[in-house]
């Protein structure tokens, strides 16, 4: 998946909108006001944070080079993904997804 993917899977979901509140170069995506996605392009390389629970997430960066503690969020509920090319991206579809999910949970 290139950038213009990502951005355009994180838009594909319901109700999901695009903001740039901390500038240009990072691209927040919100669902019902609340993020769920935070992508971002530096240095080639592409990272992608998203939120998860905090077993899974230990699961993630345990099993993935590429899924490393959140940048810059709390490292408890949020992971950074590094786009490169050993990243499963079927993995980051599913868990672009379950990002989006646990936010619509939460608001609920």
């Amino acid at each position: 998946m290139d950038f213009e993917q990502i951005q355009k899977h994180c838009l594909s979901m319901d109700g999901a909108s695009e903001e740039t509140p901390f500038g240009p170069e990072t691209l927040v995506y919100k669902v019902a006001n609340k993020m769920f996605a935070l992508l971002s392009f530096d240095n080639d390389t592409i990272k992608i944070n998203l939120k998860n629970s905090p077993d899974k997430n230990l699961e993630l960066r345990e099993s993935h080079d590429y899924i490393i503690p959140g940048y810059h969020m709390n490292k408890k509920h949020w992971n950074t993904v590094l786009v490169q090319f050993n990243t499963d991206f079927e993995l980051l579809r599913q868990l672009i997804l379950e990002s989006y999910l646990a936010v619509l949970k939460k608001k609920g």
